[in-house]
């Protein structure tokens, strides 16, 4: 296949891997508006729901170093779509279940399933467009998780307010398998360069992405930036804004869509003008540093005065969190393309490990000072600020490099 495809080409390769990027956004943060539903049927405290909630997060991120592995071996192709057959399995099993461990299951087998679905799509595009194209891609396709992340946020709330969310689960088992076969049938086969390599030598590729300094210098803002926000945008972002805003459902879901819309605004600019910065000699690495700050600006001030400019506030968080996937780029490119799959999943690996840790944490961390008589409106406080140092300490050590430099 050639580096400069044609019209034609492009189609078959980015709307598919799009569509499925869609999909895994839209189960990714689901539970923000269905999680209050499911803790009124099944009557779970704040722990269980993090856990349930989770566990998308940790199937995800369990599978992400094999996946890189499979990737630079078989090509993005056969691997995301494979593995979606498996989320729409998962996405049925979670609509049918009535117990919080059959829920759990499900949706871990969602994490699972859609694992491959970003990391498939930079391998794509590792393998058919040149370098310079790359931070465009990621925001096109970033852009469509963008939207999916919109249609889990009001879109979904108006669709429960006439169907259960059970109908819209077993909906979007099928929307699934269908993509998972588009992309079987439509999507060009490609032989990546990695394919003759042995799994000795392909742990080797694995280990070697993991000394590298570049790489540590970028992991722990992917664990509590990108990974924090994750965490809070997929679930506790609701529950804040019921509990410190005294917001009620339906005010809740138009802010969510804010935030989604925030995000889709800044993947498509990094897709309209992240190549064009390139070539006017704008470094990414500066628009990313920049745009963290904001990120911690913005968090600090929701956390420390609830309420307080909420509004804005948060839709400036999506903003952030849309840029701060520039990291993808900025790490893969210390990479020869032969170890694109690995370096990009092992990022992912410790930005799904911080959006498990971290959200199944605030869970844990309020209902435990809740049981040592704190108010609820204190302890969610207090798991925020939490948060904020150890935002705040993975930017100090990203810019410490760059200091010495």
């Amino acid at each position: 296949m050639s580096n400069t495809p044609t019209q034609s080409a492009w189609l078959k390769l980015f709307l598919p891997f799009a569509a499925g990027y869609f999909l895994s956004y839209l189960f990714r943060t689901v539970n923000a508006v269905i999680g209050p539903v499911l803790a009124r049927e099944l009557d779970l405290a704040d722990n269980a729901l993090g856990l349930l909630t989770s566990t998308y997060f940790l199937a995800f991120g369990a599978a992400q170093l094999p996946l890189g592995m499979l990737l630079d071996r078989y090509g993005p192709r056969r691997v995301e779509s494979g593995l979606l057959l498996l989320a729409g399995a998962g996405v049925a099993i979670f609509a049918m279940s009535d117990t919080l461990g059959g829920l759990a299951i499900g949706r871990a087998l969602i994490g699972l399933g859609v694992s491959a679905c970003l990391m498939a799509s930079f391998k794509a595009f590792a393998l058919w467009f040149p370098p310079e194209r790359q931070a465009s891609l990621t925001g096109w396709v970033m852009a469509s998780g963008g939207l999916g992340a919109l249609a889990a946020s009001k879109p979904l709330e108006i669709a429960i307010g006439f169907t259960s969310w059970r109908v819209i689960a077993l909906g979007l088992a099928v929307a699934t398998v269908l993509v998972a076969a588009i992309i079987w049938f439509r999507v060009p086969d490609a032989h990546s360069d990695g394919k003759s390599a042995g799994f000795r030598e392909q742990l080797a590729g694995v280990r070697q992405v993991f000394s590298s300094r570049h790489f540590w210098r970028y992991a722990p803002m992917g664990f509590w930036m990108t990974g924090g926000f994750m965490a809070v945008q997929g679930l506790w972002a609701s529950r804040w804004m019921m509990v410190l805003e005294n917001m009620d459902r339906a005010a809740v879901a138009v802010r969510l869509t804010w935030i989604s819309g925030a995000m889709l605004a800044g993947f498509l600019f990094m897709g309209f003008f992240a190549t064009t910065l390139v070539h006017r000699g704008i470094k990414l690495e500066k628009v990313y540093i920049g745009s963290m700050f904001a990120a911690l600006a913005a968090f600090a001030l929701i956390s420390l005065a609830p309420g307080t400019g909420g509004d804005l506030l948060w839709p400036v968080l999506g903003i952030c969190f849309s840029l701060s996937n520039i990291a993808y780029s900025l790490v893969a490119q210390a990479f020869p393309a032969s170890l694109s799959g690995r370096a990009n999943t092992a990022l992912n690996l410790l930005v799904f490990a911080g959006a498990f840790g971290l959200q199944w944490g605030i869970g844990g961390f309020v209902d435990i000072l809740q049981a040592g008589g704190w108010a609820t409106e204190a302890a969610f406080r207090a798991a925020f600020v939490v948060l904020l140092g150890g935002q705040a300490l993975a930017l100090v050590w990203l810019l410490l490099p760059a200091r010495r430099g």
